[in-house]
């Protein structure tokens, strides 16, 4: 799927992940941790790589086999180093009462697998999986 750097799109791409995992029988608590993941990792594409710049391409490529959903996303906006993004300090941001800011730290959260490259070619991609058998939601 391919779709322009806006967040009105995006529920393109819910619609997308919903019912291609639903096809694969993936349990729906799994589907919506994906989507949230996704969801995340494409606003901050939109907001960061493109600066909220709505001509942007954004590629996903959803990839099943029998025990995972292998997600890639790619982008061709701005890269960034995810070492130098730190952890949040949880009970800090809510006294601080933060809003934003958690985007990673939650597709971490959610997914079995991230990794994150800048290609010399141009384009930045994120690589995210998670489990889908055997596992508890």
């Amino acid at each position: 799927m391919q779709i322009k750097s806006t967040t009105e799109n995006l529920s393109l791409v819910r619609d997308f992940i919903q019912e291609t995992a639903l096809n694969k029988g993936v349990h729906q608590a799994i589907i919506d941790k994906i989507i949230l993941a996704v969801d995340e990792a494409s606003t901050n594409i939109i907001k960061h790589a493109y600066h909220s710049k709505p001509d942007g391409d954004i590629i996903i490529q959803l990839e099943f086999t029998d025990d995972k959903c292998r997600i890639i996303l790619i982008d061709f906006g701005e890269g960034f180093n995810p070492s130098q993004i730190p952890q949040p300090d949880m009970p800090k941001y809510f006294e601080q009462k933060k809003v934003g800011g958690l985007g990673l730290h939650l597709i971490r959260t959610l997914m079995d697998y991230v990794e994150y490259h800048t290609d010399k070619g141009g384009y930045n991609q994120l690589t995210i999986a998670k489990k889908i058998k055997n596992t508890a939601a």
